[in-house]
């Protein structure tokens, strides 16, 4: 089987990368590049510092503050206007998921124009937009190193999947830095996504060789390092971890593919407007505990590069003890039932069946190990909701 990779042309990982930005934007032959963020991070002081280094370096340096949370198509219009208004030749990813996955949508939309939903899977796009340097500032979505941008549709509410190397930034900054000031739960969110997004590309349909390594290594290490960055985030060597090991599940996950556990995430998001990696968190001991007889020795496989499980254990009881494993992280992690986030049980249950065909519209269901129906993925959602 020959296996198709896409990676970033360029990465710059470690501490003190981001001070190399000047130097990848104009190897990249950038005049006018805009920075994509949101109005936190406008606000902190750093995008300023960003703007003034790429103006001292003599290029026509703007910014838009303007990205919201799980990016809507209608928030990409005043966007859109800011990128043509400006005539950006690059666009700067820097922030969170939403950030960096606004800049690949502009960054489409500016040279394609159309719509979002024109890109939504199972189209695949692959023709460039203009080029994008992602730059992280949380350890979890792995977007810096990923084909896919997610938009949610502001008429039907549908968290869009969007697939190809038009998606793919042409240069990274992976700077843990930048994840120092993270609070506890933003670190438990991303973290829990960043290793959904590694077991996923490990026991999804399409894994490969190449997937295989980059998801296993960063099994282990979250494995032995979110605990620690969650309970103190001052702890450099875990924050550096945390943060190498998400751009790893991202470059697994962009080259073999999420499963259930996104799919169903991703209608949850949209919905109930909850952060993607605290979706994911709920989802994950039910989905995999629904998967394991279609991928028993790949779930042991990651049981024990979590660390969870013995080298000389059977498989089937290794791929337990991983359940057991995420439901024990989970618990210490403090994740929330979805009662506990204040919704309803009338609406959630409501909207289980338009959530069920919404996931199954992302495509990502039918990379699962063992592959759901409508009235399966139903019954896991209710299985969540307590």
């Amino acid at each position: 089987m020959v296996s198709t990779v896409g990676l970033p042309r360029e990465m710059r990982i470690g501490a003190g990368a981001l001070d190399q930005l000047v130097d990848v934007v104009t190897g990249l032959a950038s005049r006018r590049p805009m920075v994509i963020t949101d109005s936190y991070l406008a606000g902190s002081g750093r995008v300023d510092q960003l703007i003034s280094a790429l103006t001292e370096a003599g290029l026509d340096a703007v910014y838009f503050d303007g990205t919201v949370p799980d990016p809507t198509t209608a928030s990409l219009d005043a966007g859109l206007r800011a990128v043509r208004d400006h005539g950006a030749d690059l666009l700067v990813g820097f922030g969170g998921g939403s950030p960096m996955d606004t800049a690949k949508a502009l960054a489409l939309l500016a040279v394609e124009g159309g719509s979002m939903r024109d890109y939504k899977a199972p189209a695949r796009n692959d023709r460039a937009g203009l080029p994008v340097v992602a730059v992280p500032t949380t350890a979890g979505s792995g977007s810096e190193a990923t084909q896919f941008t997610i938009i949610t549709d502001s008429e039907s509410d549908e968290k869009m999947l969007c697939i190809g190397r038009a998606f793919l930034p042409v240069a990274a900054i992976v700077d843990f830095e930048l994840t120092m000031t993270m609070p506890p739960r933003l670190t438990a969110d991303t973290g829990i996504d960043a290793l959904t997004h590694a077991v996923e590309a490990y026991v999804s349909r399409k894994n490969n060789p190449f997937s295989d390594g980059f998801s296993l290594s960063a099994i282990t290490t979250i494995g032995r390092n979110l605990r620690r960055a969650y309970t103190d985030g001052s702890d450099r060597e875990a924050r550096e971890a945390m943060m190498l090991a998400s751009t790893q599940a991202g470059i697994a996950f962009s080259n073999s593919s999420v499963a259930l556990v996104h799919g169903m995430s991703r209608p949850i998001g949209a919905h109930f407007h909850l952060a993607h990696g605290l979706s994911n968190a709920m989802l994950f001991p039910a989905v995999t505990r629904f998967s394991l007889s279609a991928a028993t020795s790949r779930y042991a496989d990651c049981a024990r590069a979590f660390g969870c499980a013995d080298p000389n254990t059977s498989d089937e009881v290794a791929a337990e003890q991983l359940v057991d494993a995420i439901v024990d992280l989970c618990r210490d992690l403090a994740v929330p039932t979805p009662s506990e986030c204040g919704i309803a049980r009338d609406r959630w249950f409501g909207l289980a069946a338009l959530m069920a065909e919404q996931a199954l519209e992302s495509g990502s269901p039918a990379n699962n190990p063992r592959v759901p129906n409508a009235g399966e993925i139903e019954a896991i959602y209710a299985e969540i909701y307590r």
